[in-house]
This record gives C-alpha cells, sequence and structure tokens, in this order.
C-alpha cells in the first residue's frame, strides 16, 4: 500500500487524533532520549527524573479535571481504565446499569462480568434527557454498585445528561463511571460534575500519543484490582500496595508516552476548550449542510453533540462510502465502530454509519472537498 500522510486528510479523530502538536512529537523524542530511567524503581538519579517528569504529568492531568494529584492514574488506554473501573467495582456482584449508546469498551467487560453472576440493565436513551434519566433511575435496584455511562456517544457525538446522571448517582450513593473518550479536550470536564470515576483516552481529543489513558477517582470508592505486579511501593509485600496511584499502575509506565500526553494537555490549555469545540462545529455545521442538499441521512441531527457527525448516503453502504472516500484521500470511518449497543439504538445495526470527526488541524477548505468528493460518490 502507497501511504503519504501529506495526501491524506484525517477526518477520523474520533479513533485517534492526527496530526499532533509538534510539542508532543517533541515531548516524546524527549522521553527517550533524557529519561530512560525506570520512575519508582530505584533512588538513582535515571528513576528519579523520569519520576518527575511523570509527576509533573499527573499534576497537570488532576489541575485539568480537578482531581487530586495521587487519584490520576495513568493506563495504556481508555478501554483499560474503563475495565479497571467496571471490574474493580464489580468482580464481586452485584448490579450494575449501563446506557444503551456504550462502547463494547464498557458493553463488553460487563457482558464478561455477567457470566460470573454479575447483573446488568441497559438503560435507554430517550430524546428527553429528563426521561433518559429516570429511566435509569427506575433501574436502580438494592444491589445496584454504580451507573456506567459515556458522556458522548462516539458513534454520533451526542451528549448525554452525565451531570444529571451524576446526581442521581449520588443521591442513591452508587458509583457514576464515566467514560470521556469523545469528550475531554473539546468540553471542560470535572470531577466537580459529580461522577466518581473519569475513564479517558490519551491520543483523541488530547492531542497525546497513541497508548496513553487516564483512570482519574474522586477517592470516594476503593477499587479492587484486576492487575498486580511491580509498583515500586511496598514492595516487600506480596499483597498489591493500597496507595494510589500505584495500586493501579502495577509494571512499568510508559515515561514517553505520558510526556506526549502532558505535552497535548498543554496544547489544550493554551489553545482552550471553547474554542478548539467552536473550530471543530463549525467544520460539522458545514458538512451537515451539503449532506442535506445530498439527501443523506444524519444521526441524531440536532441534539447536543461533540463536534462528530454520522450518516449515510442514500442506497449506499457506510463501508463503500468510507472506501470511496479514501480512494480520493479522505480518511472517514465507516462500519459500527466498536459500538453495537449504539447502532442498534439508532437502527443502524445492519447498514452502519459514516463518521464525520475533524480535530483543530482542519479546516473548511478540506471539508469543501471532501463535500465535492461525496457529491461524485453520491452521484455514481
Amino acid at each position: 500500500m502507497n501511504y503519504d500522510p501529506k495526501g491524506t486528510v484525517n477526518f477520523d479523530n474520533s479513533a485517534s487524533s492526527f496530526p499532533k502538536p509538534d510539542r508532543v512529537r517533541f515531548a516524546v523524542a524527549e522521553g527517550i532520549k533524557k529519561y530512560g530511567g525506570n520512575p519508582g524503581r530505584g533512588g538513582h538519579a535515571l528513576s528519579m527524573a523520569a519520576a518527575e517528569q511523570v509527576y509533573k504529568v499527573r499534576r497537570q492531568a488532576a489541575e485539568l479535571f480537578s482531581a487530586q494529584v495521587e487519584n490520576v492514574a495513568f493506563t495504556p488506554n481508555c478501554t483499560y481504565a474503563l475495565n479497571m473501573a467496571i471490574k474493580g467495582i464489580m468482580q464481586y456482584g452485584g448490579h450494575i446499569i449501563i446506557s444503551g449508546y456504550e462502547h463494547n469498551a464498557c458493553a463488553r467487560p460487563v457482558y464478561a462480568l455477567t457470566k460470573r453472576g454479575v447483573k446488568c440493565s441497559v438503560a435507554e436513551i430517550f430524546d428527553d434527557d429528563g426521561q433518559t434519566v429516570a429511566g435509569m433511575e427506575k433501574l436502580i435496584r438494592q444491589d445496584t454498585l454504580c451507573i456506567c455511562c459515556m458522556i458522548a456517544s462516539n458513534v454520533t457525538g451526542r451528549i448525554l445528561p452525565y451531570k444529571q446522571i451524576a446526581q442521581l448517582c449520588r443521591r442513591h450513593k452508587i458509583a457514576f463511571i464515566a467514560d470521556g473518550a469523545q469528550a475531554c479536550g473539546v468540553l471542560d470536564i470535572s470531577l466537580d460534575d459529580g461522577m466518581s470515576f473519569l475513564c479517558t483516552s490519551g491520543q483523541k481529543g488530547l492531542y497525546g500519543p497513541s497508548g496513553t489513558g487516564m483512570l482519574i477517582t474522586s477517592g470516594e470508592y476503593p477499587l479492587s484490582t484486576i492487575i498486580e505486579g511491580g509498583t515500586g511501593a511496598t514492595s516487600a509485600e506480596l499483597e498489591q500496595t493500597p496507595y494510589m496511584p500505584e495500586k493501579l499502575e502495577s509494571g512499568s509506565i510508559n515515561t514517553p508516552g505520558i510526556m506526549g500526553l502532558g505535552a497535548g494537555m498543554t496544547y489544550i490549555k493554551s489553545m482552550g476548550t471553547k474554542r478548539i469545540r467552536e473550530h471543530e462545529a463549525a467544520m460539522c455545521q458545514a458538512l451537515e449542510q451539503g449532506l442535506d442538499k445530498l439527501g443523506a441521512v444524519i444521526y441524531d441531527k440536532g441534539r447536543e453533540r461533540v463536534p462528530i457527525v454520522a450518516f449515510n448516503l442514500k442506497g449506499k453502504s457506510s463501508e463503500e462510502t468510507a472506501a470511496k472516500l479514501n480512494s480520493r484521500g479522505f480518511s472517514l470511518r465507516g462500519g459500527l465502530h466498536c459500538a453495537a449497543l449504539a447502532h442498534e439504538t439508532l437502527g443502524t445495526l445492519r447498514t452502519g454509519a459514516v463518521r464525520f470527526s475533524p480535530s483543530a488541524f482542519n479546516n473548511m477548505s478540506q471539508v469543501g472537498a471532501l463535500l465535492n468528493a461525496l457529491g461524485e460518490i453520491d452521484r455514481q
């Protein structure tokens, strides 16, 4: 396959943002060049220098999401963070509620737990947010331990009523696990919104490198560990250390990747989430206007969304449209987006959808060229 990144326009930033800010590339390179020690694994200069860099990013994340620094744990991605939170709360049984919009990063670990006796209810997503929250409340039982749902859909971008869900969980004294993969970096997300656990990716809206993520906890609910091993803390004990964040960071962590994630968060802070969202939303609006002229179907149209547009051209499968766009130099994702529950809710389980997700580095001229390509495909 002949691939030229300069000749490809990435509109699949919900999967992984690309290109990255230059500062991210420089930070990763610096991590490899200068900070090769294993943080927390020795009192020598190499180890302590790496540990200092990791701590700086941990503190940066704590400030960005209004958390205590010791409650920020680094993970390989958002999927790991969700697994750790869900299984850490639910591995000994009980009842969990998820939404009908969930990504497989939530749905699959929950399904795996049901084979071990955990009970699960899937909450319907209604047009009215109040009705959605009321429906979730009706599902709460005596043995309900938590609600887990995404802040924004990875398929359509629809923003779920996460603040109201957080209030609901607090009223019933159950944990709220929030999937922030599509929201962090474009919405002002904070633990002050009421979530017990915030799980997020590093390589999407936070502009960090692949292989980075975070599990950020309010500290109210201790997690049972699903991974144990070397942590650099309480090493004389066979039992996993109880101290955060080492409790959730068994094994060597990704120092260069974490430094790159820190550079990505610095970029977010310098730009401002409001400015980034407005820039991306303007491109989504322009695309929707063009799609309307083509008679395309747009999903969750008119709903409050993060900057994502899910659509289908009439008479074309999502995979066909995405493949033809790829041949014209545009990267968009067709299919089910690892979110069968969401597509079942939308009625697109058979057809899938084409997903458009811009970043801060895309522009209107690229959207115009994309619409021209879609027009050509629609006429074929």
